[in-house]
């Protein structure tokens, strides 16, 4: 049946938009799609495919790929070359990685879905900055449900056009801070996030290294536009790439290196979010540069400690 369907598609050659053979019980993508460059929907789902095949690198007109329910163990490279793709199904897999540079051609993907997989950490194609994932301007809905994440980085703030962030049934405990996101739609129930339940501790003296303090003033200096170290730190990239790893202060707005206090704020989600209904409030992860803005804090911030 599914070489039948196959073969029909191929007498339409390049006139062939849509190719359906979901649940045929394929081992392998079909070579032959590499003959079809006018394709634009693939829907492979449901099938036990463990691997995509190299032709499927020259369907740049592709916009919508389902490989849902299949045996994949990574997000492949060969789709970095789909231009066109604006939803990418990969749920249901054994995927734990992305291949090195696989997003670099994804930049009008709308949606990623995928959902009970295997990752127990977001890639590094999404977790830093300034890897590819974050270069997916488009992207406005990501799946991550059913998988074994730890944490949300902050970074995924980069991703502008979010709208629909779905991580239930996780490892999360905390939540970067996306207030600021233009997210509609969040939902994380199913996850072992922060208790709200505050202990009295021992408050700490400030005590910075000569590196922290001396990183600090630069940043901070930088902030400020100081046209002398603006021009002097071209001239050393080690410290430049140092001080990028930096954070501000949720409370002066200053920069930092190292994190004095881990904080969480415990906020109620926006009006705007279509969330679960059990959902009143959610942990924010709030990071402080000082014991004395810990003091001055008017927020509702509680340190995290291991108890």
């Amino acid at each position: 049946m599914a070489e039948r369907l196959l073969i029909r598609a191929l007498k339409g050659g390049e006139h062939t938009r849509i190719i359906t053979l979901h649940g045929k019980k394929l081992t392998k993508m079909p070579s032959a799609l590499g003959k079809l460059p006018g394709l634009r929907t693939l829907d492979l789902q449901n099938n036990q495919i463990p691997k995509v095949c190299p032709e499927l690198s020259t369907l740049t007109q592709l916009t919508f790929l389902s490989l849902g329910n299949n045996l994949l163990e990574e997000v492949p490279e060969e789709m970095k070359y789909l231009t066109s793709l604006k939803k990418l199904h990969l749920f249901g897999n054994r995927i734990c990685r992305f291949a090195s540079g696989v997003c670099d051609g994804l930049q009008n993907l709308i949606l990623l879905n995928l959902n009970n997989n295997e990752f127990t950490w977001l890639p590094e194609e999404i977790g830093s900055i300034p890897t590819e994932f974050c270069f997916l301007e488009k992207l406005s809905e990501l799946r991550l449900n059913y998988n074994q994440l730890v944490c949300i980085p902050e970074e995924i703030r980069f991703l502008t056009k979010l709208q629909k962030l779905s991580v239930v049934r996780n490892n999360i405990e905390d939540l970067p801070e996306f207030q600021d996101m233009k997210l509609r739609e969040f939902y994380c129930e199913g996850n072992p996030l922060f208790l709200k339940q505050p202990i009295t501790a021992s408050q700490q003296d400030d005590v910075w290294s000569l590196q922290e303090i001396t990183a600090r003033f630069i940043m901070n200096e930088l902030e400020e536009k100081n046209p002398f170290l603006m021009y002097a730190i071209e001239a050393y990239p080690e410290v430049k790439t140092k001080i990028s790893q930096g954070r501000k202060c949720a409370i002066c707005g200053k920069s930092f290196l190292i994190t004095w206090l881990e904080c969480v704020q415990f906020v109620r989600p926006s009006k705007k979010w279509k969330i679960s209904t059990n959902l009143q409030l959610i942990p924010l992860r709030i990071l402080l540069c000082s014991n004395r803005c810990f003091g001055d804090r008017t927020l509702k911030l509680y340190g995290i400690a291991e108890v």
